[in-house]
């Protein structure tokens, strides 16, 4: 039984679509998505489209949860000029699509508890690093496999009585990596596979500039940062 862990995709077409043709090599049995479908990106509506056509099991991120309730207002300005994009740009379609994400999980996967949170147990927005996910969050969370998100900085943390993973951003890494990054678990095995993929950044850069999103969020893409 293996999984593909990913999350904050954030309207990255191009990037999520290199991502998919790897999945669909691995042979995966299920697609854990830990929020944040849109944001940032010019192609909000192409990625969920692209989502609808899989198996996945996928939550809201903060971006996700602002462009539904037009409240950006503890962001900063560049992911504020975003929301805004997203919300005059997203078709009806693709916010029914969100409309119906929970904003957390919670299930049993071939004998393991899993949850999946964007931020925390504690919090939805809340910053969770490698050193700061610990045994108390899995305690939080009741269970022994716990996938978060929203940092950009993917890690494996394994504990005593479970794991927590972050699989970083699809399209937006903010760990110096500008690649596209994703985890795969064999659960058989017992291993976890950090994998990072390039794609053609130039092409989404210049259609982030095109539609008019700030231009500081298509230079970070190349910096990963």
């Amino acid at each position: 039984m293996r999984l593909a862990i990913v999350s904050d995709i954030h309207s990255n077409l191009l990037a999520l679509e290199v991502v998919m043709e790897q999945i669909a090599k691995e042979g995966v049995d299920q697609i854990l998505c830990a929020g944040d479908i849109v944001g940032y990106g010019p192609y909000p509506n192409e990625v969920i489209e692209r989502l609808k056509r899989v198996e996945i099991t996928t939550i809201l991120g903060n971006h996700d949860r602002a462009v539904l309730s037009h409240d950006s207002s503890n962001m900063n300005i560049q992911a504020q000029d975003a929301i805004w994009w997203t919300i005059d740009n997203l078709k009806q379609e693709g916010r029914d699509y969100l409309a119906k994400l929970d904003a957390k999980k919670s299930f049993n996967w071939n004998g393991l508890r899993v949850g999946i949170f964007h931020g925390s147990p504690r919090n939805d927005d809340e910053y969770i690093p490698e050193e700061s996910a610990d045994q108390g969050l899995l305690d939080l969370a009741n269970c022994d496999f716990l996938v978060l998100g929203h940092t950009h900085v993917p890690f494996v943390n394994p504990l005593d009585q479970g794991t927590i993973v972050n699989p970083g951003s699809i399209g937006q890494p903010r760990d110096g990596d500008p690649r596209a990054s994703l985890i795969i678990y064999d659960h058989r095995l017992r291993r976890f596979e950090m994998k990072r993929l390039a794609y053609d950044i130039d092409k989404v850069a210049e259609a982030m500039r095109s539609s008019g999103l700030p231009s500081f969020l298509s230079l970070r893409l190349y910096s990963g940062i």
